[in-house]
């Protein structure tokens, strides 16, 4: 069967130019970073030129990049890292109620501890209230961390606005921006942001890789102990070959920017078009304007995204349910539940995200299917 992928948001096929650059490390240059002799030596390059790779992505300079296993693992290394060097500064942390579970369950470990989380409002398209973020503010406030875009519903945030807020009251600003990192444009240093986290599997890149970004001057405990890898802050043998693989995804990202975006944008324009002219009560979650290029949620009345989900991988269809349904758990997604969205209509929302291989052709089998699917539900 031909696949037509379609959940770019959950991850993303490696690119050839991506594996190519990886494969001499799992077999050929296989030296652990920390030894003194050449293949070692040769792999602390490696790692150096990665990192270089990834600051360039973002702005900043190359000794603020923290590899990681993941976006998760750097979401916890922020919100564990800074609650713990500053405990004696202040408990209070601020984020918002459509965080990545890594920010909320990391939240929820801290409140075990005696740290006290403020959870933001959004409205309707999935943007926090400003307003609220200020007056959630107190003298023990030490972080507000808020999503850069919704892994969901591909809403975009005032993040340079929240940058002043933060900078205002002399608090520390990060950002999950895994799903935005390499797809739209970021730049720290303009926009004001302290510590940023992204990941490579959402760019091309290798799955079980991630980094964290962390500006110079900001310190953080470390949750991991070990051997002092990455100026120990993150101890651990390196992933040489995740690592090499996350840096030219982010080179990649860099120059292919501009059109990667405009074509995204264009699929994901074509399809919204589509959808709304074709099947009545069709709704479009998030912001129109302030979205990811390559999202497109919908709920569709009367419908039930599980069926419509394997409905549609009958055909070869891949995408994912907005809907954090599982066996024997009817709830709607807390994104969904914090816009506002009646549980019935949650419950049948799907998540379509755009990447580079997907073609107008490969849209209109979607639509055709899809259609199809939910005139006969």
């Amino acid at each position: 069967m031909n696949i037509k992928y379609f959940d770019n948001a959950a991850t993303t096929r490696v690119k050839e130019e991506v594996l190519k650059e990886m494969i001499p490390y799992f077999s050929v240059q296989y030296g652990n970073p920390s030894s003194l002799y050449t293949i070692g030596r040769y792999n602390k390059k490696a790692i150096e030129k990665a990192r270089r790779q990834v600051a360039d992505l973002i702005n900043c300079e190359t000794n603020e990049i923290y590899f990681t296993a993941s976006g998760s693992e750097s979401d916890n290394m922020t919100l564990k890292g800074i609650a713990y060097a500053n405990k004696e500064k202040g408990n209070h942390i601020i984020t918002s109620k459509i965080e990545h579970p890594a920010i909320l369950n990391s939240c929820k470990t801290l409140e075990k501890q005696g740290y006290k989380i403020s959870y933001i409002n959004v409205n309707k398209d999935g943007i926090i209230d400003l307003n609220e973020l200020i007056s959630e503010i107190t003298n023990q406030t030490i972080l507000i961390s808020v999503m850069f875009a919704n892994n969901e519903i591909g809403t975009i945030q005032p993040i340079e606005e929240i940058s002043k807020i933060a900078k205002k009251y002399n608090i520390i600003f990060h950002t999950d921006a895994v799903q935005a990192c390499g797809n739209i444009p970021i730049n720290v240093k303009k926009m004001g942001i302290d510590m940023l986290s992204l990941s490579a599997h959402k760019i091309n890149g290798p799955k079980g890789v991630g980094a964290l970004y962390v500006k110079k001057g900001i310190n953080f405990d470390s949750i991991i102990n070990g051997g002092g890898q990455e100026k120990g802050k993150r101890s651990g043998t390196e992933n040489v070959a995740g690592i090499v693989g996350l840096g030219k995804a982010c080179e990649i990202a860099k120059k292919q920017m501009d059109n990667h975006m405009a074509r995204l944008k264009e699929l994901r324009d074509y399809f919204v078009e589509q959808v709304e002219e074709n099947i009545p009560n069709a709704k479009l979650n998030g912001s129109r304007e302030n979205r990811l290029p390559g999202n497109a949620n919908f709920s569709f009345e009367n419908s039930d995204s599980q069926e419509l989900l394997f409905k549609l991988d009958s055909k070869g269809i891949c995408v994912s349910s907005g809907s954090a349904c599982s066996s024997g758990n009817s709830n709607p997604s807390h994104v969904l539940t914090a816009i506002g969205l009646e549980k019935k209509l949650a419950q049948g929302t799907i998540r379509f995200t755009f990447g580079e291989d997907n073609t107008k052709e490969d849209i209109d089998y979607l639509l055709e299917n899809l259609k199809e699917f939910i005139f006969l539900s």
